[in-house]
């Protein structure tokens, strides 16, 4: 128990489900609040930019299949990061691992002699593959030479950023492209099905959605997920119990990248068609589903949800610069207010508050 003036706060050892739902809404609606001094600061009244974004994305059909086509990496990249945090290893690297899937799956869509149904699959798990190599390198320099995994994981985005880069601008660049970082486009047998009338390529979202009921299943129901939890909770008494730190590290990670990475397959095989640069591949996606896996608290069922919300922000972003003349940076202004809103209220979620006169705040610590 601490106390701050007249205020005590008091540790909640496991805070209950509808204490960590009114806290994470509490965050959200604030970080709205927030930022409707933005729009009144550029001269828009929030009342009309809500009611914009409104009609424009949850009132129309397009606006709707735009959403879920935005959730679609966030899901994937999101269950992911939530396993990896599980066993307490920050990993920021999911943009590089979703470009590790898109770079993996453009090879096998361009490059690899296959019968054409076995095209997509083998891009799938090709990029799967990328994805969870790329992602174990840190997990072994954390638990080899003790590197911290957030630099780590971050500096890889950057080196996959480039790689990327170099390739369409190098020996990926399509014969037929001309004045643009482009590789050729992908044949047919390498494009995945949309749902009529959307862009929604539905075989992701559906692998995106199973992916988090079977780690949901996987954390609860399994040994694996046992010895995650046990190694994020208490590292001392999971190597005390026998548990392999650096075994449940890399397997954690390599379950996290590789998913991430089928977000990269998804985007390049069912949006682009073709492997573009960085800045188009991906919209800062892995970047997002940080705060995606932050607001599901762990959940990888509740990071499906929370990655329709920040779909619907990218699906604004994309409304406010057309319809409100707003620059669509303040996309990542949206999602900055929410992790601020997020970290900030953890306060509130570990401890409860109670106020007591301080008569009786006084008189309680001379108890103790």
């Amino acid at each position: 128990m601490k106390r701050l003036g007249p205020l005590f706060l008091e540790r909640r050892l496991a805070p209950p489900r509808s204490v960590v739902f009114g806290v994470s809404f509490l965050a959200v609606l604030v970080a709205l609040l927030l930022a409707a001094l933005v729009f009144w600061a550029y001269g828009v009244s929030p009342v009309r930019a809500y009611s914009e974004i409104g009609r424009g994305t949850l009132g129309t059909v397009g606006g709707l299949s735009d959403i879920v086509r935005r959730a679609i990496p966030l899901i994937l990249c999101g269950v992911g990061l939530t396993l990896a945090f599980r066993a307490q290893f920050w990993n920021i690297g999911a943009e590089g691992q979703l470009l590790a899937g898109a770079v993996a799956a453009t090879g096998v869509a361009l490059f690899v002699r296959v019968p054409d149904g076995f095209r997509l699959p083998l891009m799938f798990l090709a990029g799967f593959g990328a994805g969870a190599v790329w992602a174990v390198v840190p997990a072994l320099l954390r638990v080899k030479l003790r590197v911290n995994e957030v630099i780590s994981t971050l500096m890889m985005n950057y080196i996959m950023a480039y790689i990327v880069e170099w390739l369409v601008h190098g020996p990926w660049k399509g014969p037929t492209m001309r004045g643009f970082a482009y590789t050729d486009m992908f044949p047919v047998s390498a494009r995945l099905p949309l749902i009529a009338g959307t862009r929604i390529h539905w075989p992701t979202l559906a692998v995106g959605v199973l992916a988090a009921v079977v780690v949901a299943l996987l954390l609860s129901r399994t040994r694996l997920g046992y010895e995650i939890r046990v190694v994020g909770q208490n590292p001392d008494a999971a190597r005390y119990a026998g548990i392999s730190f650096a075994s449940v590290l890399a397997l954690a990670m390599v379950l996290s990248g590789g998913l991430a990475a089928l977000a990269g397959v998804g985007e390049v095989a069912g949006v682009h068609w073709r492997l573009r640069s960085p800045g188009h591949v991906s919209m800062g996606y892995g970047y997002t589903a940080i705060i995606v896996a932050w607001l599901a608290r762990g959940s990888p069922i509740a990071a499906v949800f929370t990655a329709l919300l920040f779909g619907l922000i990218f699906a604004a972003g994309d409304l406010m610069k057309t319809t409100l003349g707003l620059p669509f940076q303040i996309t990542g202004v949206f999602n900055g207010l929410i992790l601020f809103s997020l970290i900030s209220s953890d306060l509130l979620m570990y401890w409860r508050v109670r106020w007591a006169p301080k008569e009786k705040a006084w008189t309680g610590q001379a108890g103790l």
